[in-house]
């Protein structure tokens, strides 16, 4: 017999199957994609610019993503769990992404992301999410999570200080301190702000960042005057995908943690809505979420995950319905079709960044570590795989290259990876032990 929770009604202005009349709707609509879209926005840039990629490029990988989201959201509203759940670009996928697409290329990150997508898919879909749910214990996913934000420690203070783009340091003063401007204003929005600009940190401290690098010559609009106003993004932009079994065994680690967050929002809005959750919608869940993440691979987007500020908006506002949240993927597709929208975003300093991500990388961390408080026993068992799990997944990847090269290379490749070590050390001992 299927087991199925049924959550304490909560007081909804609109359930999940009403609608509301279509100006309304625009701006509930709305609502969801600003709360989603400075960190799913967020996740390209940080990609493109710890890899490499040009501008142009940059700007192409963020039109995959917002169109990628958007069809990601709709899948998951319709053939999904059927949820009020917004999809976005997940930050468990950003160290495995910078790692592939540094040493293999994009065209590798695509196969990677295609054929760990239809795994999800089939995790989800042939009810296997239930087996795989019992390896990572709340001691195995926080150590995952937490070794997440660390992970991206140094990719948020090279671009705090620009090293990226100048690594001369001759910006040093100036990027320092947009940098310095962008964090305090995304904290200070964060914690002292009121009403709905509260639940926007990331977008108010992004556009103040913004506007205060351009007197500061930081900021360069050529590549937005150069590209069209209306444009569709491309299947396979970075190429033929390459499928290497090492980059796709990388980024499975990726697909575990996005998995096992996408539980926890699913129960979590089940709560929110006074909905039932059964295995069913968990199923089709992540089946919709791992097919999304293929379709990611296929536009030369980044991985898909289901987005928990959205079900505080859905908590906040009281509006639970689903065809609020499909008028938000819409416009997500939308903005997908503007080029020069997409340059805007792309040519965002990498100071900005920096600023943006110091506290939000470290909260990702600081929410493993919660994990582990809140749902783990310190027993001298617990705590050593811990401590063996956490030392494991710092100093791997602190391994030289040519040290590397003695290795096989799906393990190189593993090694390079904090959470894919760490996850690893974790899940062993926490079987053996």
């Amino acid at each position: 017999m299927e087991n199925v929770e049924v959550m304490e009604k909560p007081v909804l202005k609109v359930g999940i199957e009403e609608k509301v009349e279509p100006a309304k709707a625009l701006v509930f609509g709305l609502q969801h994609v600003l709360a989603m879209f400075g960190a799913t926005v967020t996740v390209p840039l940080v990609v493109g610019g710890a890899i490499g990629l040009s501008g142009d490029q940059i700007a192409l990988m963020i039109q995959a993503v917002l169109l990628a989201m958007g069809i990601a959201t709709l899948l998951q509203t319709t053939i999904g769990s059927r949820y009020p759940i917004v999809q976005g670009s997940s930050f468990a996928f950003i160290p495995g992404l910078i790692s592939i697409g540094s040493s293999l290329g994009m065209a590798a990150v695509q196969g990677a992301l295609l054929i760990g997508g239809l795994i999800e898919a089939m995790i989800g879909w042939l009810g296997i999410i239930g087996k795989v749910r019992k390896l990572f214990t709340p001691l195995v996913t926080g150590v995952t999570i937490t070794l997440i934000g660390f992970s991206l420690a140094d990719v948020a203070i090279k671009n705090f200080f620009n090293f990226y783009a100048d690594p001369a340091g001759e910006t040093l003063v100036k990027s320092s301190a947009v940098a310095l401007v962008t964090f305090l204003t995304t904290v200070f929005v964060a914690l002292r702000a009121k009403g709905s600009l509260k639940a926007m940190p990331v977008v108010v401290g992004a556009l103040v960042g913004y506007l205060i690098s351009v007197p500061f010559g930081l900021t360069d609009f050529d590549l937005v005057k150069s590209l069209p106003v209306l444009g569709v993004p491309s299947i396979f932009p970075w190429g033929a995908p390459v499928f290497d079994a090492s980059a796709i065994a990388l980024l499975l680690f990726a697909f575990m943690v996005s998995i096992i967050e996408s539980v926890g929002d699913y129960h979590a809005i089940a709560t929110v809505t006074g909905s039932e959750i059964t295995e069913e919608h968990i199923a089709r869940g992540i089946g919709s979420e791992g097919l999304a993440c293929s379709i990611a691979g296929l536009l030369g987007a980044c991985g898909t995950t289901s987005y928990s500020e959205n079900i505080g908006v859905v908590a906040l506002t009281k509006i639970g319905s689903r065809h609020v949240v499909q008028v938000g993927a819409v416009m997500l597709i939308f903005l997908s079709l503007l080029p020069k929208f997409a340059g805007i975003l792309a040519s965002m300093p990498a100071p900005v960044l920096g600023g943006l991500t110091l506290a939000l990388y470290g909260m990702i961390s600081v929410t493993g570590l919660r994990l582990i408080k809140e749902k783990v026993e310190f027993t001298d068992r617990n705590t050593l795989i811990l401590a063996a799990a956490l030392i494991a997944g710092l100093g791997a990847p602190q391994l030289p290259p040519e040290f590397l090269e003695h290795f096989p290379k799906l393990i190189a490749s593993i090694l390079e990876s904090g959470m894919a070590v760490g996850a690893l050390t974790a899940i062993i001992l926490d079987r053996l032990l």
